[in-house]
C-alpha cells in the first residue's frame, strides 16, 4: 500500500477514521454506501453477521472485494476475547475467559491461547482484535469486566495480559487493548449507564492506568478509550469524548504515538446522554484517531455530513484529521493489510483439538 495523504480527499480522510458495524449477514445497500461513498476505514463484525464459519469467510471476502476499488484497505475487526465475549462461529469451540486462564499462572498456556486466537483470526481474514482487556478485576465474575480481566492486581494484569497483546501482534493481528483509563474501577456497565470513576487521579495513575503505560512500553499499537467519566478530570464528558484527558494523558504523559480508538458510540452510556450527533462530533474533537459506531443509516448520513461541514468551516482542523489519518496509514502499512490477500481458512478440526486440550487443563 503506497498512499500519499496529500492526495486524499477530505471525505476519504474522515472515512478512514471510522470503523462501522454492519447490519446483516450479507452486503446491504447501506454497507455498500459506507464503503464506496464514505470510504470507511474498517468494519467490526458480530455474530449476527454470520451463522457459520463459511458465512464469516464469505462476508469478509465480499467486504474486501467491495473495498478493492478504494485506495486504502479495510480494517476487518472483531471483539474476540474468549469466555463470554466470543464472536467466532459456532463450529469453533470457545477458549476460556481471561481470568480462568490467568488463575493457572501458566504463562505458556496463556500465550498458547492467544497465539491460537491470532491464527484463527489471521487465517479467516481478520486483521484487528479488540483484545486483551487490561482492566483490573475488582468485582464478581459477572461484572462488566469480571472474568474478562487477567487479574485482581495491576501486577497480574501486566504479567498475563500484555503477553496476550504481544502474541496477537506476532500473528499479524492489531491488538486494541482496552478500556483506558480502567473500567475495573466502577461497578456500572458503560454498555447501559455512564460510569463515573471516583478514584483520585493519582491513585488511578498508580493502579489502572499503569497497566496501559506498561502496554505502551511494550509496543501497544492501539488503545481503546472507554466511556468512563473521571471525577474532576473529564468534566461532563467521559474520557472517550474528553480532549483534555486524552491529550494530557495518552499523548503527553505517556508519549503514546499509536492509535487511539473510541469505544462504540452506540452504547447507551453515550447515545442516551449526548445523542449520536454530539457524540460523533466530540469523539472527533477529543483526538480519537478512530471512532466506532453502529447507528442507523439516517443517523450515519447526518453525522458524517456534519463532520464534513465542520471541517470545511475549519471548526475541526484538517491538520488534526491528517495526524490521525497518518497514524492509520502507518498501522495498515506496518501490518501489510491488503484487500487482495488470500484467505486460507483454518482447519477447524485441528483448532478444536487444541482448544479442547487447553480447556481440559483448566477444567
Amino acid at each position: 500500500m503506497n498512499v500519499n495523504i496529500d492526495k486524499l480527499t477530505i471525505q476519504e480522510k474522515i472515512g478512514q477514521m471510522m470503523i462501522v458495524g454492519i447490519d446483516k449477514n450479507y452486503i446491504t445497500k447501506r454497507t455498500k454506501r459506507l464503503i464506496l461513498d464514505y470510504k470507511i476505514g474498517g468494519v467490526i463484525l458480530y455474530k449476527k453477521n454470520f451463522s457459520s464459519y463459511d458465512e464469516l469467510i464469505n462476508i469478509i471476502r465480499e467486504l474486501k472485494k467491495l473495498n478493492s476499488s478504494n485506495r486504502i484497505p479495510l480494517f476487518i475487526s472483531i471483539d474476540q476475547e474468549g469466555g463470554r465475549v466470543n464472536r467466532l462461529p459456532k463450529e469453533i469451540l470457545n477458549l476460556p475467559a481471561a481470568y480462568k486462564l490467568a488463575k493457572t499462572k501458566d504463562i505458556n498456556l496463556i500465550k498458547e491461547s492467544a497465539e491460537l486466537t491470532g491464527k484463527i483470526l489471521r487465517f479467516s481474514g481478520i486483521n484487528m482484535n479488540f483484545s486483551p482487556v487490561l482492566d483490573i478485576k475488582r468485582f464478581e465474575d459477572s461484572h462488566a469486566i469480571g472474568d474478562r480481566s487477567y487479574g485482581t492486581t495491576k501486577e497480574d494484569v501486566i504479567e498475563y495480559g500484555i503477553p496476550v497483546m504481544e502474541e496477537l501482534k506476532k500473528q499479524g493481528i492489531i491488538s486494541v487493548v482496552k478500556h483506558f483509563p480502567g473500567h475495573g474501577t466502577t461497578k456500572k456497565d458503560s454498555h447501559f449507564l455512564l460510569p463515573t470513576i471516583d478514584v483520585p487521579i493519582d491513585k488511578l495513575e498508580k493502579e489502572d492506568m499503569q497497566v496501559f503505560e506498561k502496554a505502551i512500553e511494550h509496543g501497544s499499537d492501539a488503545i481503546l478509550v472507554g466511556h468512563l467519566k473521571v471525577k474532576k478530570e473529564t468534566g461532563i464528558y467521559p474520557a472517550s469524548l474528553s480532549r483534555k484527558f486524552i491529550i494530557n494523558n495518552l499523548r503527553k504523559k505517556y508519549r503514546y504515538k499509536g492509535l487511539i480508538i473510541s469505544d462504540d458510540l452506540k452504547m447507551k452510556a453515550v447515545k442516551i446522554f449526548y445523542g449520536p450527533f454530539l457524540a460523533i462530533r466530540k469523539a472527533f474533537e477529543a483526538g480519537n484517531d478512530i471512532i466506532i459506531f453502529r447507528f442507523n443509516k439516517l443517523e450515519e448520513k447526518i453525522a458524517i455530513k456534519k463532520i464534513l461541514r465542520l471541517v470545511n468551516k475549519n471548526k475541526i482542523k484538517e491538520c488534526r484529521i491528517n495526524r490521525s489519518v497518518k497514524r492509520i496509514l502507518e498501522i495498515k502499512q506496518k501490518y501489510n493489510i491488503s484487500d487482495n490477500e488470500e484467505i486460507k481458512k483454518v482447519d477447524i478440526e485441528e483448532v478444536n483439538k487444541k482448544i479442547r486440550e487447553i480447556r481440559k487443563i483448566i477444567e
